[in-house]
């Protein structure tokens, strides 16, 4: 059978009898008896002799479809020269499944259609890997054939989960009295934290457009604007070195709202939160969610995006360790640093190569190592037992609550490093430990971030985020003496251990955008240059104004319950950024180079 001889009718011809009438997996038992027709790809075929079995796929799932050979041989006939992945349209009647033969597992598995007729749409070759969900493919293969991994059932649902979170959260900031719109893809270069992609200009040779890494200044224009209340769904352009929650392009939901503060801001985001994660997964997230500043999240979780699934909490035990013996801890304690500790539940059987491996995780991260306490059935041990022991072991144990069997783990450091270092250590103890409960999403914000961060290699101020951060209340006179001590009314959205939205309070005051960029090192002539149109905005009236930008992908990656971003975006590029489907970046035609005045290097 070949694609020729069911075409001798036209398509326009055919198309009363190959018009779809359902979706595989809307049939069900009420279905039965009924005359369908369906669309899409086969996904197998079995011949028994008598009986010849079809499974069809579209986006929904599949089902089994069936022919009686000694009933309808011509048909059968037909459906045996079938092969994986052709195009088919075929029409039958629903019947439930013989008892012995139903399957509980799958969606269609009580009924099957028996077939009536069959038209070959499209043939295929045979597929460089088997379509469907435990793909043993390597991912490389699988990104070239990117359109037939989109194939496999589990892409349709994260796509239609995707398509859920949109199509929610327009209606949400629909409801309330948000309009969406678009902002431009070619803009002037703006700092936002990472390399811009440059687009050169044909028309004007010499100079180049950049591609958004937000539309940070856009959307506050649209406020001065009097745009009042702003959203879009928007691609955004960074060029940075890549990982599993990174993409050289990705979406952002990007809201903006005048007369309004933080307050307000969370009002929004929470409801179009609950909205999205009770539409896609049926969870029911209690408002108002919980508010920690950074210092707290930092002293208490170890992280800017503390995941609260679980209770394991970090210990100040600075006081503790000032009038140590112990070099190490004595010595952080002279540098204004921490000795912070955490209580393992159950771990006083942990081996030593688990210890070290647990000091492994912190290491690199600046931090010496771990010191173990442990309360055992023969009373408590300590890797540092020279130093920790007796009656000053039990009080350390009474203040982290470690009862018997339980051990306590120990560093010290730099404030931010070791922190950040026990943070670590606090997430692989609750997946050591199955701490961490299934199905369970704890959101919360976290508020009052450093205005301010400082370069590792040039000590240089750089913005914690971007430079055009309202600034915390009684923090303003900080920007000329310690810029580093000033807070910025930066808020994030978490939601178990991912930062799911971020935004601020902006700068509404020319003056005193002026002063936080003197303290980045821009200058007024710098300034004039780089941002001028935007400095000369703020002198026109200027409603105070805040926002927040959700990372689209994030949140659909934690919809779906996966560990990359790659896995939600139809088309991902690689951790190189390149696309191995269309082999982008490519070399670009001289002749095209030419009208550019442009020659690349290699």
């Amino acid at each position: 059978m070949t694609a020729k001889s069911d075409r001798e009718l036209t398509i326009e011809e055919l198309r009363p009898e190959i018009k779809r009438t359902h979706y595989c997996a809307d049939l069900s038992e009420k279905n039965i008896d009924e005359q369908i027709v369906l669309n899409g790809w086969v996904h197998k075929v079995r011949d028994l002799g008598g009986l010849v079995f079809v499974t069809l796929r579209d986006r929904s799932g599949t089902i089994q479809m069936a022919v009686d050979a000694n009933d309808s041989p011509d048909l059968a006939a037909k459906c045996q020269q079938l092969r994986a992945e052709y195009v088919i349209s075929a029409r039958g009647v629903v019947q439930p499944r013989p008892e012995q033969m139903r399957r509980e597992d799958q969606a269609t598995g009580a009924i099957e259609v028996r077939m009536v007729s069959l038209h070959l749409l499209a043939e295929a070759d045979v597929p460089p890997f088997v379509i469907q969900d435990n793909v043993k493919a390597k991912d490389e293969l699988r990104l070239k054939y990117r359109y037939l991994d989109l194939r496999r059932p589990i892409m349709a649902k994260r796509l239609k989960v995707r398509h859920i979170a949109a199509q929610e959260a327009r209606r949400s900031l629909s409801d309330d009295g948000f309009i969406e719109v678009e902002t431009p893809f070619m803009i002037r270069s703006t700092p936002e934290g990472a390399r811009d992609y440059i687009v050169p200009s044909r028309i004007r040779r010499g100079s180049c457009y950049a591609l958004p890494q937000s539309p940070q200044l856009l959307k506050q224009l649209l406020m001065i604007g009097g745009v009042d209340r702003y959203y879009q769904i928007v691609r955004c352009f960074r060029d940075e070195d890549l990982r599993a929650n990174r993409q050289p392009e990705f979406t952002q939901i990007n809201i903006e709202m005048s007369f309004a503060d933080e307050a307000d801001i969370f009002d929004v985001a929470e409801k179009l939160t609950c909205s999205v994660y009770g539409k896609a997964l049926g969870v029911e997230m209690p408002r108002p969610f919980p508010i920690l500043t950074y210092d707290e999240a930092m002293s208490r979780f170890g992280s800017d995006k503390p995941d609260t699934r679980y209770e394991l909490k970090l210990c100040n035990l600075t006081e503790m360790f000032k009038q140590s013996e112990f070099v190490p801890f004595r010595e952080a304690v002279e540098k204004n640093g921490l000795v912070v500790g955490i209580c393992g539940p159950g771990g006083a059987s942990y081996s030593r190569k688990v210890v070290d491996s647990l000091s492994q995780i912190v290491r690199p991260l600046g931090v010496f190592g771990l010191i173990s306490v442990r309360a055992t059935d023969d009373g408590v041990t300590s890797s540092a037992k020279k130093f920790i022991h007796g009656a000053f072991a039990q009080k350390l144990l009474d203040r982290l609550s470690a009862g018997k069997g339980d051990v306590v783990l120990l560093a010290s450091g730099p404030v931010s490093k070791v922190l950040t270092a026990m943070g670590r250590v606090r997430q692989e103890l609750a997946t050591k430990e199955n701490l961490i409960p299934e199905g369970a999403y704890k959101p919360l914000w976290v508020t009052e971030f450093p205005l301010f961060d400082s370069d590792e290699e040039t000590g240089q101020i750089i913005p914690m985020h971007h430079p055009f951060t309202g600034i915390h209340s009684g923090d303003e006179q900080l920007l000329d003496t310690d810029p580093l001590k000033v807070r910025g009314r930066l808020y994030d959205l978490v939601i178990n251990d991912q930062e799911i939205a971020g935004g601020g309070v902006r700068i509404s005051n020319p003056e005193l955008q002026m002063r936080v960029f003197e303290a980045i090192g821009i200058d007024k002539e710098e300034a004039a240059r780089r941002f001028g149109f935007f400095l000369d905005a703020l002198r026109f009236g200027t409603p105070p104004h805040c926002g927040i930008a959700y990372g689209f992908d994030r949140m659909v990656m934690q919809l779906c319950g996966v560990d990359s971003i790659a896995d939600v975006i139809p088309f991902p590029k690689t951790t190189a950024a390149s696309c191995l489907m269309t082999g982008a970046p490519a070399p670009m035609d001289e002749a095209a180079l030419d009208e550019l005045g442009l020659k690349l290097k290699e």
